[in-house]
């Protein structure tokens, strides 16, 4: 037992001041310092802009990503207010630069509506940055203030006259806090972006990069900024059009709102012929809740109600019929439902499922009204919705038959297990593992080398369907599928569950190669369409074999001194070992041309193996590269190989 101490009073109690708390404890505010934080904090300045254009100020907003990884984002809104805060007795825009939860969201008159998830401010910007500028400009000049580590180090003063209003604030994001990486991803900007001015009808979001790109660089010159213009007048109209583009549509895109004391609902739809009923996304204030929510809870409920009593006062649904269920009304379908509430309430695992009541009814009575009179006033397209939601009923009722073989037994007896899987003996998910491998071949050689207690093997016979251009009930036929499905445990469409999931991780392991790439895509597409929770939860992971083994010349061992798992990196490798004429090369084609000891030690062996977790961090995008290059329209695949090809640097033919 540890000593007491002798010594404890007040002096022990540490009081941090200002913004010392989110320094100590960045994780807290930002939720990571990996990159999802690091981008968070452009977020948090974006969102006050954007909270600008809510309130109908700001039109325009730049975002820039400097050479330095650097960041300006710059507004035309009303600006930081300047003169003396009646409490502090200090400029205002010092304190909202400085002080946790200040600004005009918390009471006042200053924002009816705001977005932003955590709701920390600018203030936790400044507190995570070397340093921070602000230049303000309103009532025809332009003040600056600047900021390091979270504390003013130049007061507020002038710098010139403006004949414009707004803000613009410039930080440099600290290595001390960001030790895994301070480097800006540009995508994963746009994405947000593009979803931004989506949500905001007619906002203009400007994002430029001023790296330099090596891929673009063809002399000594300065290379020109690469630059992306987002803004959208039809808003989420152009969302829905935007998450279709590569589908063949049944009907225009409906639009429709409403408003009440509690807040606005603007919803658009549109039916497609795909299989997919993942394009449904919701959002509160322009967050995106990833978990559903409310809004969400009566959107689904009006559309299941109001097709199915369409259906059956025309008679398309005999007394006799069931009722199409919300599986079937959403198939095809991609619909955004975008709620603006005065207090929103955040609940769920990330802070990304909406707990306002008041807003269901909002959703539901809109939904249900619009879509009712759309059905009515269009009976051409009415009619080809409902013929898809029967279909799409049909194939259930298929699919049902097929899923009891999944079944028959429970998931965890193992004569209901297929015959190819080697199991594992351990019964505990959290520590058992199964990799997905290409053919016999393969699968014998990781039978060998694995942990029987915590690794399982399941071996598949050639390349599985494309469930993209299939339904679910072709899906189930499919014997390979049937075994992956009874394999992981949770079964799939209503059945589904994810907390049944035999494996806490879901290893694909395929060649490398392009066969072993293909697989690998229809894989994760078979995932991204049925199992989502499971990438949601970081259960599936992509395993990343070896390309090259080197092992020295003339000599009788075997042994490989080296193993090489990237194809341009090869040269430099050989030359760091000593030069190329002193080993040879081994390609491997395949797994199954390793002995089981070398792949453990590659592929298998948790101590020394490379995984990569699959996860949507945007599943808009997501959702509409998945339909493009997976699904049954040829002349988005074209565009985009044409588009891309000058950028492949391999290729195995």
């Amino acid at each position: 037992m540890a000593a007491k101490p002798d010594h404890y009073d007040g002096s022990d109690i540490q009081v941090l001041e200002g913004l010392e708390p989110v320094r100590k404890r960045p994780g807290m505010y930002i939720g990571s310092t990996g990159p999802r934080g690091l981008h968070h904090l452009v977020y948090e300045v974006v969102d006050n802009a954007v909270d600008e254009a809510l309130a109908g100020y700001c039109s325009h907003i730049e975002v820039t990503i400097h050479p330095d990884n650097s960041i300006t984002v710059s507004d035309d809104g009303r600006g930081i207010p300047v003169d003396e805060h009646p409490k502090e007795k200090i400029p205002t825009v010092e304190v909202v630069l400085t002080v946790l939860h200040a600004g005009g969201k918390f009471g006042g008159e200053g924002y009816k509506v705001s977005g932003g998830l955590h709701g920390v401010g600018v203030s936790v910007v400044n507190a995570l940055s070397t340093r921070v500028q602000v230049n303000v400009r309103r009532d025809g000049k332009e003040y600056q203030i600047a900021f390091e580590q979270g504390k003013t180090c130049e007061k507020l003063h002038e710098v010139g006259t403006s004949d414009h209003t707004g803000t613009t604030v410039t930080f440099w994001p600290d290595p001390e806090i960001f030790t895994e990486t301070t480097i800006y991803d540009y995508s994963v900007l746009a994405a947000r972006f593009r979803e931004m001015a989506f949500l905001n009808k007619g906002l203009k979001i400007t994002l430029t990069d001023e790296r330099a790109n090596p891929s673009l660089i063809v002399s000594d010159a300065s290379p020109e900024p690469h630059s992306d213009v987002f803004q959208y007048e039809g808003g989420i109209i152009d969302f829905v059009t935007y998450l279709n583009e590569g589908r063949e549509t049944l009907n225009k895109p409906i639009y429709f709102e409403a408003e009440s004391a509690d807040g606005t609902v603007e919803v658009a739809m549109q039916w497609s012929t795909s299989f997919s009923a993942n394009s449904v996304m919701a959002f509160a204030n322009n967050i995106n809740t990833h978990e559903g929510g409310t809004h969400l809870d009566g959107f689904k409920q009006a559309v299941t109600r109001t097709i199915n009593e369409y259906a059956r006062s025309k008679g398309i649904l005999k007394e006799k019929d069931n009722n199409l269920s919300g599986d079937d009304t959403r198939e095809g379908l991609a619909a955004v439902i975008s709620v603006k509430l005065h207090d929103p309430q955040f609940e769920g695992q990330t802070k990304t499922k909406l707990g306002n009541s008041e807003i269901r009814p909002l959703v539901q009575n809109a939904v249900t009204q619009g879509l009712a009179e759309y059905l009515e006033e269009n009976p051409a397209p009415a009619k080809r919705i409902i013929g898809k939601a029967t279909q799409a009923l049909k194939a259930r009722e298929a699919a049902r038959k097929a899923r009891e073989m999944t079944r028959r037994k429970g998931v965890l007896d193992s004569f209901a297990l297929p015959g190819k899987l080697a199991d594992c003996s351990s019964k505990k998910p959290e520590e058992s593992e199964i990799f997905i491998v290409e053919g016999d071949s393969a699968g014998g050689s990781a039978k060998q080398a694995r942990d029987r207690k915590t690794q399982a093997i399941l071996p598949l016979r050639g390349k599985i369907l494309n469930v993209e251009r299939a339904g679910l009930h072709r899906a189930l036929s499919s014997d390979t599928i049937s075994s992956l499905i009874t394999a992981i445990g949770t079964n799939i469409g209503e059945d589904f569950d994810a907390d049944q999931a035999r494996y806490h991780r879901i290893i694909i392991m395929t060649d490398a190669d392009v066969d072993g790439a293909h697989i690998r895509i229809l894989l994760l597409t078979f995932f991204y369409r049925y199992m989502p929770e499971l990438i949601n939860r970081g259960y599936v992971y992509i395993a990343c074999p070896p390309i090259f083994g080197v092992k020295k010349k003339n000599t009788r061992s075997t042994k490989i001194e080296r193993y090489i798992y990237d194809e341009n990196s090869l040269g430099r490798e050989l030359e760091e070992m000593g030069g190329s004429e002193k080993f040879d090369v081994q390609r491997y084609k395949g797994l199954g041309e390793m002995d089981p000891e070398q792949l453990w030690e590659t592929t298998m062996e948790p101590a020394t193996r490379t995984l990569l977790q699959v996860s949507i961090d945007d599943a808009a995008e997501a959702e509409r590269t998945v339909s493009e290059l997976m699904g049954d329209q040829v002349e988005p695949r074209k565009e985009f190989i044409q588009k891309h090809a000058r950028d492949v640097r391999f290729l195995d033919i």
